[in-house]
């Protein structure tokens, strides 16, 4: 009997860390997982195919940016998001809620929804609910996200009146939400760094249920510890038989805390976002090529370090690729950086599954303390 969509399957835990099967309409998400993040509906510097042979199989696109440009409608005309961009395999979008706090000038926030100004013309905007839902179900993406509002992790009075609101908006998300069959619309736990507006923002999703729960509010300013001791909280909360997607992170000393306590899925413009300003991560730390020190270096970014780019390039040719402004420079460290977060957590499930994933964690974040001080790794 053919597989439901939207299933998870538990294959096995080391302590808190998950190996999972999330299955969805476009294929079966092997968790941990990590998705590179196609903001405009292309993941920049990199194409589709160059994704499959990264072995990408989640892709995040950006639900405000759609819906100004080109429109969600023209997406829709054109077959939806997979078809649009040219990518097969699952695609996530978020709802819109964080762009239009961080980048359109906000008008009103009021119980129905967002006034905002486009950041692209000035052009004012309404989005409630109802509409994020009704422009992500006409992007199509396989994994959608409620409307939420986001506040500053440490204020505490605002964080109460925007809890009680994004609880209010989870519960119109969902009556909104009808494309039930192709489209699994998750909740997103909000509440700042305050313990007890997390376990209460948890408490209202499960009651509303959704098929699966998002950490939002994260990576947004709050400290490390104040993040990882918000994921050991909700934890043990959140239901062992849904995927859990931690929103926004995407350092590999992140990746393996976030997997140590729980995460599943994860998404972030940290590795494409770097390469194009000539930086290159690894399980050793942030290299910048554009430093004068790789100008004759014959080795790859990363010896051990199976990529393309890493196959094929040294360092000294990406730090001249990059100096001389051309295109490809972006394109290869792209390449070798989501290999680097991609890989990661494909191994991280074979640990969990060996049972071995804290002796595995303990060493990439030694190794990454070790070279903690030191502003460029090179070796």
């Amino acid at each position: 009997m053919a597989q439901q969509p939207f299933t998870f399957d538990l294959i096995a835990t080391d302590e808190a860390a998950r190996a999972g099967v999330f299955h969805t309409p476009h294929g079966a998400l092997e968790t941990p997982v990590f998705a590179p993040v196609g903001t405009q509906g292309t993941v920049k510097a990199v194409t589709p195919r160059d994704l499959s042979d990264l072995g990408a199989t989640l892709v995040l696109a950006n639900t405000y940016h759609l819906y100004l440009r080109p429109g969600d409608d023209v997406v829709h005309e054109l077959g939806g998001l997979h078809d649009f961009m040219g990518w097969d395999g699952p695609i996530l979008t978020d709802s819109g809620g964080f762009q239009v706090w961080s980048l359109g000038q906000i008008n009103a926030i009021d119980d129905e929804g967002v006034t905002f100004s486009s950041h692209i013309d000035g052009s004012r905007h309404r989005l409630t609910p109802e509409q994020s839902i009704a422009i992500q179900q006409n992007l199509g993406a396989d994994i959608i996200m409620c409307f939420d509002e986001l506040a500053d992790p440490d204020n505490l009075d605002y964080i109460q009146v925007a809890l009680e609101r994004t609880h209010a908006w989870a519960r119109r998300c969902k009556e909104a939400w009808t494309n039930r069959e192709r489209q699994a619309l998750f909740g997103i736990v909000q509440g700042g760094i305050f313990d007890d507006l997390r376990k209460r923002s948890v408490e209202e999703l499960l009651r509303i249920e959704f098929p699966g729960y998002a950490v939002g509010g994260l990576s947004v300013g709050e400290s490390k510890p104040d993040m990882y001791r918000i994921l050991d909280v909700l934890e043990p909360l959140l239901p062992a038989d849904r995927p859990r997607y931690l929103m926004g992170v995407g350092t590999v000393e992140d990746l393996v805390n976030g997997v140590a306590r729980g995460v599943d899925i994860f998404d972030c413009v940290l590795p494409t976002r770097e390469a194009r300003h000539g930086a290159a991560l690894s399980l050793h730390g942030r290299m910048n090529l554009l430093n004068a020190r790789y100008h004759r270096d014959p080795r790859p970014i990363d010896e051990a370090c199976e990529c393309y780019t890493c196959q094929h390039f040294s360092r000294a040719y990406l730090r001249h690729t990059f100096k001389a402004k051309e295109i490809i420079a972006a394109t290869l460290l792209t390449i070798h950086n989501l290999h680097t977060l991609i890989s990661l957590t494909r191994a991280m499930r074979e640990a969990i599954v060996a049972g071995r994933f804290a002796s595995f964690a303990n060493q990439i974040l030694s190794e990454l303390s070790i070279h903690a001080n030191k502003p460029d790794v090179s070796s």
